[in-house]
């Protein structure tokens, strides 16, 4: 394409000019257009509009809003610079890349490698030098402050290994000041603007890697030199008033620090690995803990038989499902339900994820011998109304949740089963009597998470057959209940879903949060009866389907048509996402 040419046949560059800048472009090696800029022959967006024109691409203006953490990962900084290609947004399906030369062969093959690298496709825009200098500011946006925090920190340490003072001394100096503090606050302070939930600082062989746990899923941020390991470490110690010298066994802790004006509470675990200490950070964020069940995903007859229970003078309410599932913000909408002046409320947690005004919040601490049995045994005398138990772990601390159940008083826990059928085999197991359960147990809840498809981008899609027939084999042996919320969704015999597209709202993820799926099991005197003679999770099966039990599967089936979440991500969490008929498309 010949630039100078197009802008001599709209009278915007003479002749004389045009030649001027072709000797100087064959002279220095630049390309003309970097000549024109410097020259202030033409505007940028004159410029680069004839050259979208000339080359049949659109000219994108850039709006760093739309350009996610996820995004920037596809196209590492170093190639962005020297290719000049940057990522601009990122759907489901495509990235849509911006480059200064979308006809050089070199940036094109570049984009091609990485592409096949990262398994994605895209759409290639014309941006400016100015459009590539503001995506190129998103990149040093964090790495600027803690390179800046790094040179600091080293200057730090070289003052410090010069002067005759002892080296642990020293360390603690400088752990405790500017450089390292700031590195740490800037980790913590994007973990919050990014809505992180978890955070990992790891050392690997080579270097110190940060990583962001965004909506269930892992995203590497930040590569720090191996070196700043040890001080990283000891300050987000420091923190949370840990032992800094102790690194052969692992610690918990939390702090809290105020960003954006709000006060966040992280929560901390070292970890010994063989490579050094790992540290992973649960970000608490204080409103995340005061939801509705409405806002968890608990809706219907599930929510009607959730608030049934509670409203019971006495029994236990168990919440089940794996790690990070969500039991205990679960259980902490229940507790902000009761929560009243004339209640009592007492939990025991380990840890204490949020506060609650109002509730007695307890902490165990195993290593002080003050474990969930002692620690019910003491809540027994402090005369509650209502009993929160972070954990049934063991067979001593079963045995007080149920007979506290079984002395009037209604007491919320979490246990660890695949479903909600499973929660009366595992307390058998765990060595209850069988008559007991009966009067002691009101509720049985199973949960997982999902992502929440975001409203302003998803679309509706069809499905393929594979999975439309298995999921009209689902509905076959569903409940009454479900059959009936279901009708209207199906057209004809088959199913339209919804898929995850990205936009500037979401951050091109498609998705915005998380949300459960549920299946509740209530006590009844046919499982009353069931207990007592043979309590099968086959036989407890079959109760559930006469309660009409909607399972976590087929509550996930009715947000998928909702368009709340996709169905990718239902068979994900329940076990199915390896199957072929998982994949939306004709």
């Amino acid at each position: 394409m010949d630039i100078l040419k197009s802008l001599q046949n709209k009278s915007i560059l003479t002749k004389e000019s045009s030649k001027e800048v072709a000797d100087l472009a064959k002279t220095s090696g630049k390309p003309a257009e970097e000549i024109l800029l410097e020259k202030r022959l033409v505007s940028e967006d004159t410029l680069y509009g004839l050259k979208a024109e000339a080359l049949g691409l659109q000219l994108r203006k850039v709006d760093v809003q739309e350009i996610s953490l996820k995004a920037l990962e596809l196209i590492p900084e170093d190639s962005a610079r020297y290719y000049k290609m940057v990522p601009l947004s990122r759907t489901a399906n495509e990235l849509g890349v911006g480059m200064v030369n979308p006809d050089d062969s070199g940036a094109q093959e570049a984009l091609k490698f990485l592409a096949r690298q990262g398994n994605f496709s895209y759409q290639v825009s014309l941006i400016t030098p100015t459009s590539l200098e503001v995506v190129m500011k998103e990149y040093r946006n964090l790495r600027r402050e803690v390179t800046k925090a790094l040179e600091e920190l080293e200057d730090e340490m070289s003052q410090g290994s010069a002067k005759s003072q002892k080296a642990s001394d020293g360390f603690t100096r400088i752990v405790e000041e500017a450089p390292i503090t700031k590195m740490v606050a800037v980790i913590l302070r994007t973990a919050v603007e990014t809505r992180a939930s978890d955070i990992h600082i790891e050392p690997t062989r080579k270097d110190l890697r940060v990583r962001f746990r965004l909506l269930g899923q892992l995203h590497s941020s930040l590569i720090l030199p191996l070196r700043v390991h040890p001080a990283v470490i000891a300050r987000i110690k420091i923190l949370c008033n840990m032992k800094i010298d102790e690194t052969r066994i692992p610690q918990d802790g939390r702090f809290s620090t105020a960003v954006e004006s709000q006060t966040i509470d992280f929560r901390v675990s070292t970890f010994p690995t063989s490579l050094g200490e790992k540290v992973v950070i649960r970000v608490l964020d204080p409103n995340a803990g005061l939801q509705t069940f409405e806002d968890l995903g608990l809706e219907g007859e599930n929510l009607t038989k959730f608030k049934a229970a509670l409203r019971k003078p006495y029994g236990l309410v168990l919440v089940t499902g794996p790690t990070g599932s969500g039991k205990t913000t679960t259980l902490y909408t229940g507790l902000k339900l009761l929560n009243s002046d004339e209640v009592n409320i007492v939990s025991l947690e380990d840890p204490v994820e949020y506060f609650i005004e109002g509730v007695s919040q307890s902490q165990v601490r195993p290593e002080l011998g003050y474990d969930f049995a002692q620690g019910l045994r003491q809540i027994l005398r402090q005369d509650p109304d209502v009993i929160m138990v972070g954990e049934v772990r063991d067979e001593e601390t079963a045995t007080l949740v149920i007979h506290a159940a079984l002395t009037g008083h209604v007491v919320l826990s979490t246990l660890h089963t695949n479903n909600a059928i499973g929660v009366i085999p595992r307390l058998i197991d765990m060595g209850i009597e069988k008559y007991l359960l009966p009067a002691a147990l009101n509720l049985m809840v199973a949960q997982r998470l999902v992502r929440r498809l975001c409203t302003e981008c998803r679309q509706q899609t069809s499905i393929k057959k594979e999975l439309n027939d298995m999921l009209m084999e689902e509905i076959k042996n569903a409940p009454p209940s479900f059959q009936k919320r279901l009708a209207p969704k199906i057209q004809g015999k088959s199913f339209s879903v919804f898929k995850a597209v990205g936009c500037k709202k979401c951050g091109g993820s498609g998705y915005s949060g998380r949300i459960a799926l549920f299946e509740v099991l209530t006590m009844t005197e046919n499982l009353e009866n069931i207990i007592l003679k043979e309590p099968s999770e086959a036989v407890i099966n079959e109760e559930a389907k006469l309660q009409g039990m909607i399972t976590i599967f087929q509550d996930g089936i009715l947000k998928s048509l909702d368009g709340v979440t996709t169905i990718e991500e239902v068979l994900h969490v329940t076990g199915l996402g390896d199957n072929e008929a998982g994949r939306t498309g004709k």
